[in-house]
């Protein structure tokens, strides 16, 4: 497979909205769509597809946690040449809440799950399947999976009927030679499944390591645009859409988006390359204990976080 056949989903609402508890406008959407559609970006993520009634905290959170079929299609009545995606999550969705694709402006949904979990969320993407949707499965942190883990998985993914399966690097801890290492696993094994990629910018790796991916026949590939994502945030959208060999793509519509939504929302919200979630990243830990400590005094404290982090016993030594 040629790059020019890869497919870019845009997740900045989805996984941007884990800075910003999807405190988007109705407007930025909007906008966002609209340079998404002129720039020919192929999905676009438009949130999270759990239930509320799943989740504490959903009273605060913005409609993109929950989205509700008519208030998407209230937001984009009329849909162009970009798909809209929705993401679930195995445990947090109530699968009587999606309605047929028919009824829906979605057109993908895709299930999020730990390794432990991927019987549950084949169970969904098959019912999702009925139902009309294209799907993927999305296996998070995939660099804390064991080898005979991931091989049992491989045999009941083979047999679903999931369109895409996706290699996620939850932790932004891999490197060229890791993407390559899984993808060339993920096609061995999963012969009959197109493939996805998803990655985070811990070590700023996210954009080099999706064009590994690319190169070694991944088709979709998400990205945010400036980056906007959890923590490190995501591989750039207007870089992919500059770098990918694809006449259907045009940067221009995004620079407008950035120059418009982006840069400002930036000023009032961190995300990006920052040094504890490199130092998260190089450990192959989840960001939680970097995000806390950006939101605490100590935030600028490189050397005590990499000791906490390295010596346990350090977290516990009475002050």
């Amino acid at each position: 497979m040629k790059m020019n056949q890869c497919k870019i989903v845009d997740c900045t609402i989805r996984d941007g909205g884990l800075v910003n508890n999807w405190d988007f406008s109705v407007e930025f959407v909007q906008q966002l769509y609209a340079g998404l559609n002129e720039a020919g970006v192929d999905y676009m993520e438009i949130g999270y597809k759990n239930s509320p009634k799943l989740l504490s905290g959903a009273e605060n959170a913005g409609p993109w946690r929950f989205l509700n079929d008519e208030f998407i299609r209230e937001v984009i009545p009329q849909k162009g040449v970009t798909k809209l995606s929705a993401l679930v999550d195995v445990g947090r969705v109530d699968e009587s809440d999606i309605l047929p694709r028919s009824e829906s402006p979605l057109d993908l949904i895709r299930v999020a799950c730990y390794i432990k979990d991927v019987d549950k969320a084949l169970e969904l993407v098959q019912k999702f399947h009925d139902r009309g949707y294209e799907t993927t499965l999305n296996i998070m942190a995939l660099s804390n999976v064991m080898d005979n883990e991931l091989l049992e998985a491989f045999e009941m993914i083979k047999e679903s009927v999931v369109d895409v399966v996706y290699i996620v690097d939850s932790y932004g801890s891999l490197d060229y030679k890791d993407m390559e290492y899984l993808v060339d696993k993920f096609k061995t094994n999963l012969p009959n499944k197109r493939l996805g990629v998803h990655t985070h910018n811990n070590m700023q790796l996210a954009f080099s390591n999706t064009l590994v991916a690319a190169q070694n026949g991944v088709e979709l590939l998400d990205a945010s645009v400036y980056g906007m994502g959890r923590a490190a945030g995501n591989c750039p959208t207007e870089l992919l859409v500059t770098h990918l060999k694809n006449t259907r793509y045009n940067l221009r519509p995004l620079l407008g988006v950035l120059e418009k939504l982006m840069i400002p929302l930036r000023e009032k919200e961190e995300w990006g390359y920052l040094i504890p979630y490199m130092i998260t990243g190089t450990l192959d830990e989840h960001p939680r204990s970097a995000m806390a400590l950006r939101a605490s005094e100590d935030k600028d404290k490189f050397v005590d976080f990499y000791d906490k982090l390295t010596t346990p016993e350090v977290s516990f030594e009475k002050k």
